[in-house]
């Protein structure tokens, strides 16, 4: 499976096929082999050096700075993975698939076919509420209608989730693997079996190496450590993309659903090694298949366009990014606490 956009038939000669045409003519959409073997290769020697680190050092409690590293290590391969997914690595399925099932199975541990399925399906329909899987009720609530009625510990979060956000993020990396079996078990992923054996065996490997080089607590707070760095990057490189933007109704053109729903985030070369390109959300979700270095020059074609055409287009700081995030998740949660309050009168009244 490999995730592709296909514009609706509305905009075909319009809008999007003009702004194609400008991507086109300066070749923005061609391969980048150089850069991803350079990419690949970093992100690949960060992988072998920081396990080799892991070995060499032993049975010490200076592992948690290796888990710290690592933590960044496996993040970089999930950004790779997703480079992976839209074909901006190779031009064909077989190799994309074979590199992303080790990236994501044998690498991080999280399944390739079940991320990709819920990737696609976040593509055709950013921020839909009944249509993007990202912005489904479930821990966090994105849409003010989900949030009422919910009791017990799903109620405390959305009455508080703004600030729990941060901290949830640390079992992200938890919830893709539990995400990852349940899609393995419920037939939702191709190849069940080559995918379910790459994550046994990054799973055995990966309980192993700590279990025979730490001690039993050192290993403990090493996964835990690990794990929960990983998350709260991971999460990070995607709450500023599409997080307190407007939710469309389904009836917009292909540009407009794309563009209004996103959010880039301005920044040197650093934001874009940190964040894999997905600070330029809006060039990466008009155009999937776009290198990931190719993004920064896309940006002045279509934020221009964007301005011709009166289609309003969002890029702010990094930090504000988070901040608007976190205020739509206290707006929605808003209801919830009004509800809680007005239960809490009527028991005492």
């Amino acid at each position: 499976m490999t995730i592709t956009m296909t514009p609706s038939r509305s905009t075909t000669g319009s809008d999007f096929a003009a702004l194609s045409r400008r991507i086109n003519g300066e070749g923005l959409m061609r391969r980048r082999p150089a850069y991803y073997i350079a990419r690949l290769s970093v992100v690949t020697l960060m992988f072998l050096g920081g396990w080799t680190a892991f070995f060499v050092i032993g049975s010490s409690w200076w592992q948690m700075i290796t888990a710290v590293f690592l933590a960044v290590t496996f993040t970089q391969i999930g950004l790779v993975a997703h480079d992976l997914a839209h074909r901006q690595v190779f031009r064909t399925k077989r190799p994309s698939e074979v590199a992303g099932r080790l990236a994501g199975n044998l690498g991080i541990g999280m399944s390739y076919g079940w991320w990709m399925d819920k990737h696609t399906r976040h593509h055709n329909n950013p921020n839909h509420d009944d249509l993007d899987p990202d912005v489904a009720p479930e821990v966090l609530i994105w849409a003010t209608t989900s949030a009422l009625g919910r009791r017990g510990l799903k109620g405390f979060i959305t009455r508080h989730q703004a600030a729990l956000f941060f901290p949830l993020l640390t079992l992200l990396a938890a919830d893709l693997k539990i995400s990852s079996v349940k899609a393995l078990r419920n037939g939702t992923v191709k190849r069940r079996r080559l995918e379910g054996t790459l994550l046994i065996l990054h799973a055995v490997g990966y309980l192993s190496a700590l279990l025979i080089v730490l001690s039993p607590l050192q290993a403990i707070a090493f996964l835990l450590l690990h794990q929960a760095l990983f998350g709260v990057y991971l999460g990070m490189t995607f709450a500023p993309n599409h997080k307190g933007m407007p939710h469309p109704a389904g009836d917009e053109d292909f540009l407009r659903k794309q563009v209004v729903t996103s959010r880039n985030v301005r920044g040197g070369w650093l934001t874009d090694v940190a964040l894999g390109g997905l600070n330029y959300q809006i060039e990466h979700h008009l155009f999937p298949a776009m290198p990931a270095p190719n993004l920064r020059k896309a940006q002045p074609i279509v934020q221009a366009y964007c301005a011709e055409i009166g289609v309003a287009y969002e890029q702010t700081s990094l930090i504000t990014s988070y901040r608007q995030a976190l205020e739509h998740l206290h707006q929605v949660g808003a209801p919830a606490r009004a509800e809680r309050a007005a239960r809490r009168a009527s028991a005492t009244g």
